[in-house]
């Protein structure tokens, strides 16, 4: 599995619509997705699916990919159950998506069926070196891939995404999050060995003693080679609420990489935004660090990351014009 860093042929979005749970605030949410479609085309081809769909985030029921040897091999493209973060949302249209993109020839590559197995694109990062990263909190949650023990989970990550190891993140969520702690809301890996997380400095903040555990055991990983890791930490934002009081899960670790720039998520927070986008650019020296006011997008629990699927080289079939 290819880290996101590596050179890309695509995007997709899953584009709102009426039919979703954006409805009430569809205007405000395209306005969103329509700069980050602008920022994507002007980098690589842009995939847009349209209705129908149960919703928009195209990181949990879009392909995983993997590339295989060779020149003249196509990648594989891993269609894996997505169940609505464990039952919790309708997912049968989202999770009826890639196969119609893979019959239409909207994406190649060899289609690998692997719907007996719940696994979303959000909840794993990969370091294109053979170390997927993964959380506890989620792949052992309720309703995914019960009855199945941890140590039976593992083995069938590495053998479904051609892992050498699988690193387990044990502590660390996000009040309000309905994915049950995806990676990418907390940790995310960068070049040179480097590990982005989100850290909380308010010992009042209700997050803030499993964050500070999960720093603890990051500072405990080490490399393929034996290596500590490059621990960068990542501001947590000021607590924004929604209209009931409920506090959303905004985090800049939701930023998606493009072939050259780093798209990243910001929330009307001058100084953390600032803070935030700098960390990330010190991870992804050379890269453009381009802010997107993500303010729309938590309030329906995600970000910018969730909403995005990146597709390794070979995979989106440029469109004449």
């Amino acid at each position: 599995m290819p880290a996101e860093w590596e050179p890309q042929s695509g995007v997709q979005l899953t584009w709102p619509h009426v039919g979703t749970d954006w409805a009430p605030m569809l205007d405000e949410v395209l306005a969103t997705y329509e700069v980050m479609a602008r920022e994507i085309r002007q980098r690589e081809p842009l995939l847009i699916v349209g209705p129908p769909s149960n919703d928009t985030w195209a990181r949990d029921h879009g392909f995983i990919t993997l590339m295989a040897d060779g020149e003249d091999c196509l990648p594989h493209l891993l269609d894996f159950c997505f169940n609505g973060w464990g039952e919790k949302f309708p997912a049968e249209l989202d999770n009826a998506i890639n196969r119609r993109l893979y019959d239409e020839g909207s994406v190649q590559g060899e289609y690998v069926n692997h719907l007996d197995f719940v696994l979303e694109g959000g909840s794993i990062e990969s370091d294109g070196r053979g170390t997927i990263f993964t959380t506890s909190c989620c792949l052992l949650a309720p309703h995914r891939n019960q009855p199945l023990t941890k140590e039976q989970i593992e083995e069938r990550l590495k053998e479904y995404l051609c892992a050498e190891r699988v690193v387990w993140i044990d502590h660390g969520q996000l009040t309000g999050d309905d994915t049950d702690g995806h990676i990418d809301t907390l940790v995310r890996i960068a070049p040179s060995d480097t590990l982005l997380y989100v850290g909380c400095d308010d010992p009042q903040d209700e997050q803030y003693e499993g964050l500070r555990l999960m720093e603890e055991q990051l500072r405990t990983f080490r490399t393929i080679d034996g290596k500590p890791y490059r621990l960068l930490k990542l501001p947590l934002p000021h607590p924004i609420y929604d209209e009931d009081g409920q506090r959303l899960p905004a985090t800049h670790a939701n930023f998606l990489v493009l072939n050259g720039a780093v798209l990243c998520p910001t929330y009307g927070q001058p100084d953390i935004d600032v803070e935030a986008l700098r960390t990330i650019g010190q991870a992804f020296l050379g890269r453009e660090i381009v802010g997107i006011d993500c303010r729309s997008l938590i309030r329906q629990h995600g970000s910018l990351h969730c909403c995005t699927m990146q597709y390794p080289l070979n995979v989106i079939i440029p469109q004449k014009s």
